[in-house]
């Protein structure tokens, strides 16, 4: 019986695959914020009763929704662009934008990722939690989604960069 040979993957297709199995993952949690907010709406108006710690669960939540989830919107052209102007362009100048973008978002990416390190890294040397009492603790392993989500979201970056480097070529032939 003979295999099927899978081609090698690339850099860009590991990193996608990466991208995609977080993304999905990560969707997850929209349905967990909005099954809490239900809940704490319910409790509050029908009961009188809420915590402080329900509701910053809340914002918790959105953390790694919003910091994962970019860079699989990005991956899946989910993205914000101004497609009015883009659906226009020709090919060669939808890559070329797609080529500088990717370069920009991998700068503003580094950026990010430099300034929010000793960002993370004080909140965790103080061992920051919720300053409400009742709140909750360990802010600081939600504060360290913020250089992962950027380093997901660079990664991501260089994907695009490789797929309309790609195309350029494919099209300069």
């Amino acid at each position: 019986m003979a295999r099927s040979r899978r081609p090698p993957a690339t850099v860009r297709s590991r990193i996608e695959a990466v991208v995609d199995l977080t993304g999905r993952a990560t969707s997850w949690i929209a349905l967990v914020i909005v099954v809490l907010m239900a809940v704490n709406v319910l409790l509050r108006y029908a009961f009188s009763w809420g915590s402080v710690w329900a509701q910053e669960l809340e914002w918790h939540l959105l953390v790694p929704l919003i910091m994962f989830g970019m860079s699989y919107a990005l991956l899946h052209g989910e993205h914000v662009r101004v497609d009015v102007l883009y659906a226009r362009f020709s090919w060669r100048t939808q890559a070329i934008v797609d080529f500088v973008s990717a370069l920009l978002s991998i700068a503003i990416c580094a950026i990010f990722i430099w300034l929010t390190l000793s960002y993370v890294g004080q909140s965790w040397a103080i061992g920051e939690k919720s300053p409400d009492p009742g709140g909750l603790p360990f802010r600081f392993a939600l504060k360290a989604l913020l250089p992962l989500g950027f380093a997901l979201m660079l990664a991501q970056s260089v994907a695009v960069l490789i797929a309309s480097r790609d195309r350029l070529r494919s099209l300069g032939q």
